[in-house]
């Protein structure tokens, strides 16, 4: 059968409620940031973001935790075609925190749960079949349903050939041999437990864990004893974790010292948080593992991964890209301390960003004293004009990708809520309406608080008319405010863009717009997107182009403008920008509902008409866009 993936793992798959606060108690927790968790699960996100084909087979409640592990899982690119929903069960939930160095406080919610119903009915042959290899951890040997569960896979995989991988996980509270306060527990001897665990270890490749899980293995806890004892009953090959002293690989007999075994080169950095290393560990040793690296380059792998986890807060949100992962090991460890590395958090927030969005058609509704300006305007009836707006949106997209919107929520806060949940593109502004030097919202606070507030799917966008000629002082606080809402941004999770006109502020040329992005990355501050406006040679645009290029190899791209142009100038800027593939698209706004806003604020016209004309105009500007673009790809090749 074809191979179609690289792996598949399964067992718990859980909603993580991390503390916020770093250095307090559980019970002193104020907020929690939410991640999805679970072995298995962080280990297939973990496999995926390093370029494997990844898949999860587990369940999920029928409710909002489920839907978001689901929907989680699908965004970082792992296969759900194994997720069960489980109508009759709730998701698991775990709470944690960050205590000290020493001490990671969390609790299990797992009482029958939905991962624990896993049976033998949810494991379906062809898709084992289609994996390259199977990974289980030993949580799911601890009840008789799911250890039926787990069997029956293993012994499908050995029938079709797969590569079978345990990673021991041990969590005594979780075998019933600890109690619910200790959940921190790594180690509780236990003769049930080491037996159990025992029955299955013939059945394994590769078996990986802790000391403290090879004790529980081993029934020993002496180290060197307990992976004899796994040995005797196992050919596969055994990795032991041992914390700063990094990772040692056994294939054969087990020495009489761990130091005898392959070991990988560790990284020097700060433990900020343990909680879920095993996991990035384990992710990038089953990338170098199934990519048949030796053992020495795949516990390289396996550690850096680790690395990470230990030095950012959450588990599966720490692990890194491919492309991370190898820009730090060719860089090394420049600061111990991992997340607050610049360089090294810009590459991991680029290359982990959710959603493809390599086309863009937006239609952007987010203006503000344009529409007060019109005859008849009120805050109500703009607000309702904006419902109209998402209307006409939604029927050119009718839910194909690459489709979305600008729109404020001072008067479009409506239209706003019902697009949450679609699949459309939100980007939503913060700019006080032809503010120069740059001014913000007052919903956003005096320090920029209101961005809590926020759907993480929104992105920040900010107008900053600024200019090249602009005096130190001015642009000393354009990059002021921006650097500070840059950071908000980040430290919400939210994305970026910045749009910028130096037309309406001063002569242009071929070298201002460049010239202010230069500006802007001189500053750290690295936009996720740009929304420029329409130059007229295709020099202009070449060098805006290298001009973000030169500075962020990651960036999602650039929308043009439209200033409110007629059709036919717009489609003539579409020709030269669509040549530049940097370039995704547009976002439209005036031209697409400048005379219908009119007559419809004035009563000219009906809801309906209004829909219709916005609709027939976006649709046009679409059908402009993608044969502008369809020409230049015609034209490249």
């Amino acid at each position: 059968m074809n191979k179609t993936l690289d792996l598949i793992t399964l067992g718990r798959s859980s909603v993580d409620l991390y503390g916020s606060q770093i250095g307090g108690r559980l019970e002193d927790m104020g907020g929690f940031d939410k991640y999805i968790g679970g072995s298995p699960t962080n280990m297939a996100c973990g496999t995926a973001r390093l370029g494997l084909k990844s898949a999860l087979i587990t369940r999920v409640g029928n409710e909002h935790m489920g839907r978001f592990i689901r929907e989680e899982l699908e965004r970082e690119g792992v296969d759900t075609s194994g997720v069960v929903t489980d109508p009759e069960r709730l998701t698991a939930l775990v709470l944690l925190g960050i205590r000290d160095e020493e001490s990671f406080p969390l609790i299990f919610y797992r009482e029958n749960c939905a991962d624990m119903a896993l049976n033998e009915d949810d494991i379906d042959e062809d898709f084992i079949a289609s994996s390259r290899a199977l990974v289980v951890t030993g949580t799911h040997l601890s009840h008789p349903r799911t250890e039926a569960a787990v069997l029956m896979a293993l012994k499908l995989a050995r029938k079709h050939g797969l590569r079978t991988a345990l990673d021991i996980d041990y969590r005594p509270n979780l075998w019933g041999v600890a109690g619910h306060d200790e959940g921190e527990s790594r180690f509780v001897e236990s003769d049930k437990v080491t037996e159990k665990l025992q029955s299955t270890l013939h059945w394994f490749d590769l078996i990986v864990g802790t000391e403290e899980e090879f004790h529980i293995a081993g029934g020993s806890t002496d180290t060197v004893e307990a992976l004899q004892a796994v040995r005797a009953v196992s050919g596969a090959t055994l990795v032991c974790k041992r914390g700063a002293a990094g990772a040692v690989a056994f294939e054969g007999d087990v020495p009489d010292s761990l130091d005898d075994g392959q070991t990988g080169p560790g990284f020097p950095i700060e433990v900020f948080n343990v909680l879920g290393a095993g996991d990035g560990f384990m992710s990038g040793l089953l990338k170098g593992w199934l990519d048949d690296e030796d053992w020495p380059t795949t516990l390289k792998y396996a550690n850096a991964c680790g690395a990470f986890a230990v030095s950012r807060h959450g588990c599966t949100p720490a692990y890194p890209s491919w492309e991370e992962l190898q820009f730090f090991l060719e860089r090394g460890v420049k600061q111990p301390d991992l997340r607050n590395d610049p360089a090294l958090e810009q590459i991991h927030w680029s290359t982990n960003r959710h959603g493809d969005w390599s086309e863009m058609r937006v239609f952007a509704f987010d203006h503000r004293v344009q529409l007060e300006e019109m005859e008849g305007a009120t805050n109500e009836k703009i607000g309702a004009f904006k419902k109209l707006c998402l209307q006409a949106t939604r029927n050119v997209a009718d839910g194909q990708p690459g489709y979305g919107i600008l729109c404020d929520n001072r008067l479009g806060r409506e239209a706003l809520q019902i697009a949450s949940g679609t699949n459309l593109w939100i980007g939503r502004p913060v700019e006080w309406p032809g503010s120069r030097p740059l001014r913000y919202e007052p919903e956003l606070g005096p320090d920029f608080g209101g961005f809590v507030e926020w759907p993480r799917n929104h992105v920040v966008k900010a107008l900053c008319f600024c200019h090249p000629d602009d005096d130190q002082a001015m642009w000393d606080d354009h990059l002021g405010t921006l650097t500070a809402l840059f950071a908000a941004a980040r430290r919400n999770r939210l994305e970026f863009l910045l749009e910028v006109i130096p037309s309406k502020v001063g002569p242009v040329d071929e070298d201002t717009t460049p010239a202010i992005i230069e500006r802007v990355y001189a500053a750290d501050i690295y936009p996720d997107w740009w929304k420029l406006e329409p130059f007229r040679t295709e020099s202009a645009w070449n060098k805006a182009v290298a001009a973000i290029e030169k500075h962020d190899a990651h960036t999602r791209g650039i929308v043009v403008l439209g200033l409110d142009a007629p059709e036919t100038e717009l489609a003539e800027s579409f020709e030269l920008a669509a040549a530049q593939p940097l370039v995704r698209g547009f976002a439209v706004g005036r031209t697409i509902f400048g005379e219908t806003a009119r007559n419809w604020l004035a009563g000219r016209i009906s809801d309906g008409e209004a829909v219709s004309t916005m609709e027939d105009n976006f649709r046009r500007l679409c059908t402009v866009w993608n044969r502008a673009r369809s020409r230049a790809q015609e034209k490249a090749a």
